[in-house]
């Protein structure tokens, strides 16, 4: 398998969104001929940002994280579990009389098989409770206190039609459910008006908890030993459950005779077509391009309904050494935010009126994996996100969102290993309130049996 799990340990924040879709060579969890295995992880950390805010907050801390896995390889047939648990404790957060542990679960499931030479099957889920931005991959950059769930499953059937017509076809669910909820309408109201707005805004759950479900198929084409042509499409449709009022606009009362938006105004289908190829430019070097079209109708927002978008997936790929790789990428595309202020006066640029839709996303992302010694391994990731709101006050406006993580491994023995790393996040953004920087280090060791 090429999927990469999600790890909830230190070196994983603020990279684990990276290896989403990405080719990656000889990865994967799969990787081991044990029937299970053990492990357990001790980190000791600074953060300086625990809170991501604008006015920072540091504190030491550290990591405690066991992870236990199954794998069952049959003669069609391949079954993976992965369990992972992450304590983390801040010495600040103690001192302030604050709560001072996270914890975070990840549940990784998996399923290949393969029904003949021609129809092989997969499925996968990864399940993922906690606080941090880059493991939720939920719409919203920020740490969120509270369980917070995201639920991520895959299914993809690959037939082999002739020898150079094959099909994949695919369906993703997701899942996203925050703890914060409970607004009400006083909340979304502005201040004092009409006598009992609070300006509060919006929960996290009335925002972004949603269902996601997109069914795809890609039809490939062996033009060349080395190359494939691709014609691809995908539907999408977005529930959004949360059932709360989101926002307050008067040109909506206008329009409808409600000035509210609620959550349901939000939902949204999704209709992407692109044309692409896959080429080994060299045996160790691969390439892949998708580039098209999305159409995104925004059904329930009687002032925003439709708008279109380019699409473009991108990876590079070059395996200099055994062990060692490089990877850059670029990715197109929309995606949800926690950003929802309408438009309160036809004064103002924009969709009149509108909430704040979607995001879209330009994402440039870098690796570099090096083995420099046998025991001793090198990673490096890098990620810019520039985003531009689609839709309410703040439209047109873009946010940018910086990190790099870089992580040091040594491997003394079969069962024991320890590594240190950095990890470094900067978004910025004229949002009054967003912007904030990040900056963690951190030193551990690993059991394994």
């Amino acid at each position: 398998m090429k999927k990469l799990f999600v790890s909830v340990g230190l070196v994983a924040l603020g990279t684990a969104s990276l290896y989403a879709d990405d080719y990656a060579p000889g990865l994967g969890p799969m990787q081991t001929t044990k029937l299970w295995s053990v492990s357990g992880t001790l980190r000791g950390f600074y953060d300086s940002n625990y809170a991501t805010a604008p006015n920072t907050k540091g504190s030491y801390g550290f990591e405690v994280s066991p992870e236990v896995q199954l794998s069952m390889p049959l003669q069609q047939t391949e079954l993976g579990l992965r369990y992972i648990y992450g304590l983390y404790y801040y010495t600040e957060r103690e001192n302030l009389g604050q709560d001072p542990i996270d914890q975070s679960h990840e549940l990784d499931l998996w399923l290949d098989h393969a029904f003949t030479e021609r129809w092989q099957a997969t499925a996968e889920d990864t399940a993922v409770v906690g606080q941090e931005p880059q493991l939720l991959q939920a719409g919203t950059p920020f740490r969120v206190d509270g369980n917070n769930l995201a639920n991520v499953a895959n299914f993809s059937l690959t037939t082999q039609w002739t020898k150079l017509l094959s099909s994949v076809l695919t369906y993703q669910n997701s899942f996203y459910d925050f703890e914060n909820h409970g607004a009400g309408i006083n909340d979304v109201l502005p201040p004092g008006f009409p006598f009992f707005g609070t300006g509060k805004g919006a929960s996290l759950a009335g925002l972004l908890n949603r269902d996601d479900n997109t069914v795809g198929l890609n039809l490939d084409w062996q033009l060349t030993p080395e190359t494939i042509g691709i014609i691809g499409g995908s539907f999408e449709q977005d529930y959004y459950l949360g059932n709360e009022p989101i926002a307050y606009s008067p040109l909506l009362g206008v329009q409808t005779g409600n000035p509210l938006y609620y959550s349901r105004a939000r939902d949204a289908r999704t209709y992407t077509g692109y044309l692409g190829v896959q080429q080994y430019l060299l045996q160790n070097l691969y390439f892949s391009v998708n580039a098209g079209a999305q159409y995104t109708d925004d059904y329930n927002d009687p002032l925003y309904s439709a708008d279109w978008a380019p699409y473009v997936t991108l990876s590079l790929v070059y395996t200099y050494l055994p062990g060692s790789y490089a990877q850059i990428g670029f990715n197109q595309t929309r995606s949800a935010t926690d950003i929802v202020t309408p438009t309160q006066s036809t004064l103002v640029t924009g969709k009149l009126g509108s909430m704040t839709a979607d995001q879209e996303n330009s994402v440039v992302f870098a690796t570099i994996n090096q083995e420099i010694t046998p025991k001793l391994m090198a990673t490096v990731i890098g990620n810019v996100q520039y985003g531009v709101f689609e839709g309410g006050a703040y439209d047109s406006m873009a946010e940018t969102w910086y990190s790099l993580g870089v992580n040091l491994a040594y491997t003394f023995t079969e069962h024991f290993s320890a590594d240190a790393g950095y990890n470094y996040d900067n978004l910025q953004s004229n949002i009054p309130g967003y912007a904030y920087v990040r900056n963690r280090v951190y030193l551990g060791a690993t059991v394994t049996y």
